[in-house]
């Protein structure tokens, strides 16, 4: 039996549905049928008009993002999916600000949802650092099946380690944005 660590707290009807799919190795033909194929998004460019779009969409007078890329640090064995920081510099006499928004690599190749998915969590950030009823609500009024997905993400990162060979240490649970305030 394959540990369903990314799943926790989850239903118990629910793990056993993704615990036979992942048995069975059919999670990867699942998600291609529910969410389609992967995105094309490939280039940090790509990425950043993509976020910068669904910025303007939802979130006008949120303040600025500086910077928007694929991460080949960030690892969901890690904690991390995406990665939202703000980075404050001393300027002349002035004190400048930036947020940035980093996507973990593994996403290049997602089904187009599950980055939808992670770049609304992480633009929620953008409005509210705790991951409260608020940030929850914002989360699904910019995705409205946003937590069907992030089951759905989560049962895929099952699968793809599943696929990768294991490091001797057992890692932490994962968190989706770890590097959130």
């Amino acid at each position: 039996m394959q540990a369903l660590k990314y799943l926790a707290g989850y239903p118990s009807h629910w793990l056993a549905a993704a615990q036979q799919l992942l048995e069975q190795g059919r999670v990867g033909e699942a998600m291609a049928q529910r969410h389609g194929p992967a995105h094309g998004l490939r280039t940090d460019g790509a990425l950043y008009d993509f976020v910068a779009e669904q910025k303007a969409r939802f979130l006008r007078h949120a303040g600025p993002i500086s910077k928007v890329a694929y991460d080949a640090k960030l690892q969901p064995v890690q904690h991390a999916l995406g990665l939202h920081t703000r980075i404050s510099r001393v300027q002349g006499g002035r004190l400048a600000a930036r947020r940035e928004i980093r996507v973990a690599s593994v996403f290049r190749q997602a089904p187009a949802p599950f980055l939808r998915m992670v770049v609304v969590h992480e633009l929620a950030h953008l409005k509210h650092a705790e991951h409260d009823k608020a940030f929850y609500a914002l989360c699904t009024h910019m995705e409205p099946d946003y937590h069907a997905l992030e089951f759905d993400l989560r049962l895929w990162l099952c699968s793809l380690e599943a696929a990768t060979p294991h490091d001797t240490v057992a890692p932490a649970p994962m968190h989706l944005a770890s590097g959130c305030a």
